[in-house]
């Protein structure tokens, strides 16, 4: 949601990454944005002018004076039309223009006119990369207030060798832009955010879980990433990534197994932190003792007797703790007499709001993409979000919290 109605401009110098900008464009759209594209001649090279207009829908400017610009003057009324611009890939030769004023083609003109965030994705050979003139020109940039530079990416480059200096991916770049986008709302906050199942062990290779996969926690780390905020998200077992955000995001992802493993991690970072949302399942009991081997089933064998112990409540433990300083948010997933549970639990684990989830609203609850949540207040009052995505559901817990 956060690109919808965006308008972005797309900047390409002759890299060969210019052959991913195609791609770009087409999931900038699918988000919902409007792009336009401006490119140097050599761009060209690598990519046609005619694949650019077709996934953009717009006329691509590469050329000051051209007779089919649709102004005289395109290079001040794109960045006028623009919400942001995007540079990528950015090559040496762009990147120390850019940086001492030269405009002498479409792109860098443009970016000389362009006072709004820009995002900047160098690509280039390693050797290239690491030249002083390129150096000075990437730190010299960088300090500039509107613009965001990603660091390049190491791995194999077009000359057949590895190093540093290729452009970040696609996933990177979408999510760039989404920052780039998103007022700082967080900044200077440390958010520690737990998120997913846990595994509780009953012998080598079985365990007892959940059906969480992670994903409203995995979204809101996203969210206060989005705002500015250094995030430790403390992790059970996942499938989602979030190596797109910690490709330039200050973000800490501390792995766990366990419920005493999430507990252990959990108060080792929560004196640190500003605000803390406990999103993550975890186990309320756990097996007392695990097999040292695979446990077999007899012959004639019908049932197993397996001891449970109750876990460590983190919430509790950090309410306990908690400075007045500091926020703590839980999470309740009830599955009935929802709102007396939740107001409990708010109560007696010194909470400062819970997110109530419901297994009885279809489409809310694990695994899916959007939610349906009570957010329950300390006065008693509570507020009542219809279905939406799980990103939206994350933007409004943190309006709440700022509150």
């Amino acid at each position: 949601m956060i690109l919808q109605g965006k308008h972005i401009l797309i900047g390409i110098s002759g890299g060969i990454a210019a052959y991913k900008i195609p791609e770009l464009i087409r999931q900038l759209r699918k988000a919902g944005a409007e792009v336009q594209v401006t490119t140097t001649k050599n761009a060209l090279e690598f990519v046609t002018s005619l694949t650019l207009q077709t996934v953009s829908g717009h006329k691509v400017y590469s050329d000051v004076f051209a007779a089919i610009n649709e102004h005289s003057t395109e290079h001040i009324s794109l960045p006028d039309w623009a919400d942001m611009m995007l540079i990528a890939p950015a090559t040496a030769n762009v990147l120390c223009k850019m940086a001492h004023g030269i405009a002498d083609d479409a792109l860098t003109t443009t970016f000389a006119a362009m006072r709004k965030p820009v995002l900047i994705a160098p690509a280039m050979n390693t050797n290239m990369y690491e030249s002083p003139a390129t150096k000075q020109a990437i730190q010299q940039l960088s300090q500039w207030d509107n613009i965001t530079m990603l660091d390049a990416a190491s791995g194999e480059l077009a000359c057949g060798t590895s190093g540093k200096g290729r452009m970040q991916e696609i996933d990177v770049l979408l999510a760039a832009a989404q920052y780039v986008l998103t007022p700082k709302t967080l900044d200077g906050k440390r958010v520690l955010i737990t998120a997913g199942p846990t595994h509780e062990a009953i012998d080598p290779v079985r365990y007892i879980t959940n059906a969480s996969t992670g994903k409203m926690g995995y979204a809101i780390a996203s969210a206060c990433l989005r705002r500015g905020a250094q995030v430790t998200l403390v992790s059970g077992p996942s499938q989602i990534s979030m190596k797109a955000w910690e490709a330039f995001a200050p973000l800490t992802i501390v792995p766990v197994t366990s419920a005493m493993d999430m507990y252990n991690a959990t108060l080792h970072s929560f004196d640190q932190s500003d605000i803390s949302i406990l999103c993550a399942a975890v186990a309320d009991f756990t097996p007392q003792t695990q097999a040292s081997q695979k446990i077999k089933k007899e012959k004639g064998q019908t049932t197993m007797t397996l001891e449970m112990t109750i876990t460590k409540d983190i919430a509790a433990s950090l309410g306990e703790i908690k400075r007045k300083d500091q926020k703590l948010v839980g999470f309740a997933l009830e599955t009935h007499d929802e709102l007396s549970n939740a107001q409990r639990k708010l109560q007696t684990k010194n909470l400062d709001m819970i997110v109530l989830n419901s297994l009885q609203d279809k489409g809310a609850g694990f695994g899916t993409d959007t939610n349906k949540v009570t957010f329950v207040y300390p006065n008693g009052t509570t507020k009542n979000l219809p279905l939406i995505s799980k990103e939206e559901v994350a933007d409004e817990i943190i309006n709440n919290i700022l509150e």
